[in-house]
């Protein structure tokens, strides 16, 4: 591998999932090459209405959009021939030459694919332009485009140590654990920071506190179980509840019936941005949905959780996220049907037991992988230098150590 600048093709987005660990590992590559006294030029390789449209450029990354085909998956083979798909298969190939002719001018070191459909126009580019492809997936099981450029990838880069018997023979030759990446801020929140910033001075410090989130846009069945429990929860805990914009006057009118003493426990936003994470580091108890980018902070942080997976995720993901957990004692996962009276069960030993979520926080945080971003980056660097992958036999394993 050359010194100098190094070229990095990102390709990936639609949603945060796959849009933000990319973002991280980009940041992460940029601050290991300064301190080589070497530059990084990205392009990324986007949907134009993607995340990523809006991601890249606003962090300074130069952004260019390719055709793409979004698969709406079904159960049912005739369903998956639907017109809207065949519609949207027919576009892959432009995807695919727009691309390569993006590929071909920038002539990056490495392309990374963290997933989403827009990146299999882009990873099939790369290897018409044999340019080293490294796939980073964030989910237990292999999404549907990674799953597709598996066979070109000279690195498949998996944030779980279970994914690897899931992959194909073929594939877990190049197969290694990195993890996901977590962005470092999310590492180093205070919880006295989260006290002061959202002004919790009614919060009982002798109680436990639990945070809930529905992501950004708020969940409304995590808000309507929340809702339905706040006078028993708020006996026991003090709650910062993360509402969803869209929710968050329905919320106010139904905490307004609260005596003074519990509402003063009881902190409603309709989002939190930059205190996440102060209000991670005071959390003790976690009750969220399971994307990837939650397990990497929670498992990262050791965050006991209660996860009530979104149960129509792209290839029920959310379900195998917080089972594959739950499974390990490292969290709680409320599927199917889920009422109060279960969420209460699930919460309540929980906030009554001290000793139950320091040894829930230890398993999670066995699975936690803090420096994921840096494992990542070692890749990046070892394919473009046309490296072997460096885990044990046939790369069923872990990366080598950050350096």
């Amino acid at each position: 591998m050359h010194s100098g600048t190094f070229r990095l093709v990102v390709t990936g987005g639609g949603t945060g999932g796959h849009t933000y660990p990319a973002l991280t590992a980009v940041r992460t590559l940029q601050a290991r090459l300064a301190r080589e006294s070497r530059g990084l030029e990205v392009l990324w390789i986007g949907t134009a209405d993607g995340l990523e449209a809006r991601v890249a450029p606003a962090a300074g990354i130069t952004f260019t959009a390719v055709a793409t085909g979004k698969i709406r998956r079904s159960k049912n083979p005739l369903k998956m021939a639907s017109p809207a798909n065949v519609r949207d298969m027919a576009r892959v190939p432009l995807g695919v030459m727009q691309a390569r002719r993006a590929i071909d001018g920038f002539r990056p070191d490495v392309v990374l694919a963290t997933g989403g459909y827009v990146a299999v126009p882009a990873g099939l580019a790369a290897r018409m332009c044999h340019r080293p492809l490294v796939l980073h997936e964030q989910t237990v099981r292999l999404g549907l485009a990674n799953r597709k450029l598996a066979s070109a990838a000279a690195r498949i880069c998996v944030s779980s140590e279970s994914t690897l018997e899931l992959l194909p023979e073929s594939a877990q030759a190049v197969a290694v654990v990195t993890g996901n990446p977590v962005r470092p801020e999310v590492l180093s929140g205070q919880a006295a920071r989260a006290v002061q910033a959202l002004g919790l001075w009614g919060f009982d410090r002798q109680l436990p506190t639990v945070y809930v989130t529905g992501g950004a846009q708020g969940a409304q069945q995590i808000n309507m179980l929340i809702g339905e429990s706040l006078p028993w929860l708020l006996q026991q805990a003090n709650v910062i509840h993360q509402c969803g914009p869209d929710h968050e006057a329905a919320l106010r009118s139904r905490a307004a019936g609260l005596p003074a003493e519990l509402a003063a426990r009881y902190h409603l936003t309709g989002f939190v941005s930059g205190e996440l994470p102060d209000v991670l580091a005071l959390a003790d108890v976690v009750v969220s949905r399971s994307g990837a980018g939650t397990l990497a902070e929670l498992t990262a942080l050791g965050k006991p959780a209660v996860f009530v997976p979104l149960a129509s995720s792209a290839g029920n993901e959310q379900v195998h996220n917080a089972r594959h957990l739950e499974e390990a004692g490292a969290a709680v996962a409320l599927t199917g049907e889920v009422t109060a009276v279960r969420l209460q069960a699930a919460v309540g030993p929980l906030l009554a037991g001290a000793p139950l979520r320091s040894g829930m926080a230890e398993r999670a945080r066995a699975y936690g992988r803090p420096d994921a971003a840096d494992r990542l980056v070692d890749e990046i660097l070892s394919a473009a230098s046309g490296q072997p992958v460096t885990a044990g036999s046939g790369g069923r394993g872990e990366s080598s150590p950050s350096r």
